[in-house]
């Protein structure tokens, strides 16, 4: 007679603390959690709540539905019940008991408990929390040693390359900046159809001005990703640094038809239109800019923008001679943005330069990858 998996662990001498085990497990899987809580009550009532996978998987059930103080102190129940265990859930409990300090802003308390999950048990993931922890706080020196520690220990994972890259081209200098694309080149070829990858080494030799090198890795991610505005406003900055004014163009219309939230995208279009002496063209893109600008602020009251972002914006607005409908105006505190403001008015003829350009570039970046996968304070690249 065939045996069923579920037979079959009917008549396996489980303990009774680890019957329900394997069932909590499958329906945990399977994303159903309402029959797995269902389990879960059942088997904590049989063991009067001392099976530590039960209470586990609950604290990741309650992880998932927001409810980050239930969920911490389930993890921390999960720690105390078997201390001796050094690998596995032990440390799974404390790598989440990690991460659920993070949604807590409890930095302190999240490096220690990452910290001795890997101690316990090194794994990648733990490695990007205790970075990101770090990253959060403001220690940009402790994330860079946590993800080298991180790229010895699993030097093939593209993810982590790529994030220590980004922080190296985050601290600046020459060297650094060289070591970014050492590793975001080790990245792309450990995945080479990594189109996030491609974006990032496409900024790093735009920060270098290596506008060729730029030019051949956003071609490349743009092949695999074409339905991204911000790839297409990068290549239109190297193709203007390259001066092929007329691809540039038709990169940056591309950019504005695909985009339809980042407005740096119409202050790049903008200052170029101007550069070249197309002023009617240059305001409707600002006037596409502010629009972007109120839809931000209308669904985000704590939205900020980059200083430069909006010092660029002002000096605009003053070419065009719109400095009254600039809708992010920075309060008047100082006379150093008065008297920028007045040197801008008094020369509105006066070209935007291309370096400026580029420097916006880079920051419509830094706001577009705040929004994705990386941490608050992180630089203009992409997560992978």
């Amino acid at each position: 007679k065939k045996m069923t998996l579920s037979g079959l662990f009917t008549q396996l001498p489980l303990p009774i603390v680890e019957r329900r085990n394997w069932l909590i497990h499958q329906h945990y899987i399977r994303k159903d959690y309402d029959t797995c809580k269902m389990i879960i009550k059942e088997q904590l009532q049989e063991t009067t709540g001392m099976c530590e996978y039960a209470i586990y998987v609950q604290a990741l059930i309650l992880r998932l539905e927001g409810k980050i103080q239930q969920s911490l102190e389930l993890f921390q129940s999960c720690a105390i019940l078997n201390p001796g265990i050094t690998d596995g859930v032990f440390s799974a409990s404390y790598h989440n008991l990690g991460v659920c300090y993070l949604f807590l802003k409890d930095y302190k308390h999240a490096e220690e408990q990452l910290n001795i999950a890997l101690q316990l048990n090194k794994h990648d993931k733990t490695f990007m929390m205790l970075g990101k922890v770090h990253l959060l706080a403001g220690d940009t020196d402790k994330a860079i040693e946590v993800y080298k520690r991180a790229v010895e220990f699993s030097p093939e994972n593209t993810e982590l390359l790529t994030t220590l890259g980004l922080l190296f081209l985050q601290v600046g200098g020459t060297f650094l900046l060289i070591t970014a694309i050492s590793c975001l080149k080790r990245a792309h070829y450990l995945s080479p159809f990594d189109w996030k990858v491609l974006y990032n080494l496409g900024l790093v030799h735009l920060t270098m001005q290596q506008y060729a090198s730029a030019f051949h890795f956003l071609s490349a991610a743009i092949n695999l990703n074409p339905r991204m505005g911000e790839l297409y406003m990068l290549l239109a900055v190297a193709l203007t640094n390259l001066e092929d004014v007329e691809n540039a163009t038709r990169s940056y219309e591309q950019a504005v038809t695909l985009d339809q939230s980042n407005p740096l995208v119409n202050l790049n279009f903008a200052i170029f239109l101007y550069n070249h002496g197309d002023k009617k063209g240059a305001l409707e893109q600002y006037q596409e800019m502010e629009r972007k600008v109120n839809l931000l602020r209308d669904s985000s009251s704590s939205f900020e923008f980059d200083p430069e972002l909006m010092d660029m914006a002002q000096k605009m607005g003053a070419a065009l001679q719109v400095t009254e409908n600039v809708v992010w105006t920075k309060p008047a505190k100082d006379s150093k943005s008065k008297s920028n403001s007045a040197s801008a008015t008094k020369t509105p003829g006066a070209p935007l330069g291309t370096n400026q350009a580029l420097g916006q570039a880079m920051s419509s970046a830094a706001s577009y990858n705040k929004n994705i996968q990386l941490p608050a304070g992180m630089p203009p690249p992409l997560q992978t």
